[in-house]
């Protein structure tokens, strides 16, 4: 039956149907604003987007400064976590304590501690006083802790087995990284690397208690000049929505184009 293709996958398969894809999506978005609307009838709240109006071109500034930010610490993030993702799986041991050692500080800290340290302390004792630099520098060795801990667990996944063939058949280390182990980690990782680019973006956000303008703060300030709450951070969660939601799309697209049958 017709309505049965809009609402359950085929047994052979997991592809959606365009227009089954469009009415669900519509449906779940129909519920969320009904949630919304009801939410907001019993608060009572007058909005005044006539007033953010006015501050237009702070949000505009504050989405621009958090969007090169975070393009800038996504890369830097990607090498220091293909870096320090390797050098956990170095013969060297001295590498592999300096890889361990940095992972485990910085995923058991709090993003807030390691940027006021950062910036209060290091920053400090080395003489840097450009505030955007050290936010990008800080973003990045944060990120880049997680992104080494997924690369070494999608290294690690490899099957043995596929290895000691490599060696077998005459490949150096270096070729069995480029042929063997680098294309089957890049699909297995994709999905965690994705959510933590992601996650990097919102992150971005806690850079506002250094006084960097970016979106964030950018909001605040909006609100405490009209107090106008729900009207200065709607436009925040829509912008940083519109950050992340390319991420998740260019993910979900280079898994089905790298994909493979294993």
């Amino acid at each position: 039956m017709a309505y049965r293709e809009l609402l359950i996958l085929p047994e052979d398969g997991e592809t959606v149907s365009p227009a089954a894809w469009f009415l669900n999506t519509l449906a779940v978005l129909g519920a969320i604003a009904l949630v919304m609307t009801f939410a907001l009838s019993g608060f009572a709240y007058q909005f005044h987007w006539d007033s953010i109006w006015r501050y237009r071109l702070n949000f505009i500034q504050g989405f621009g400064m958090t969007m090169v930010m975070s393009s800038v610490s996504l890369i830097l993030s990607l090498v220091i976590g293909i870096v320090f993702g390797l050098m956990q799986s170095s013969r060297i041991i001295l590498l592999r304590a300096l890889a361990k050692v940095y992972v485990e500080v910085i995923r058991g800290t709090p993003l807030l501690v390691q940027i006021l340290v950062f910036y209060y302390l290091i920053a400090s004792a080395f003489g840097i006083s450009e505030r955007y630099t050290l936010g990008i520098l800080i973003m990045s060795l944060f990120s880049g802790a997680y992104m080494a801990e997924i690369i070494r667990g999608g290294i690690n996944s490899i099957g043995r087995s596929q290895i000691e063939s490599a060696r077998s058949i005459g490949l150096t280390r270096f070729q069995i990284y480029r042929y063997i182990i680098a294309p089957q980690v890049i699909t297995r990782i994709l999905p965690a690397l994705a959510g933590q680019l992601a996650s990097l973006i919102k992150d971005s956000s806690l850079l506002s208690v250094i006084s960097i303008r970016e979106f964030t703060m950018a909001a605040r300030e909006v609100n405490a000049s009209t107090f106008a709450t729900l009207e200065s951070y709607i436009p925040l969660a829509v912008g940083y929505l519109l950050l992340t939601l390319p991420i998740s799309v260019i993910s979900r697209t280079l898994e089905k184009r790298l994909g493979f049958e294993s």
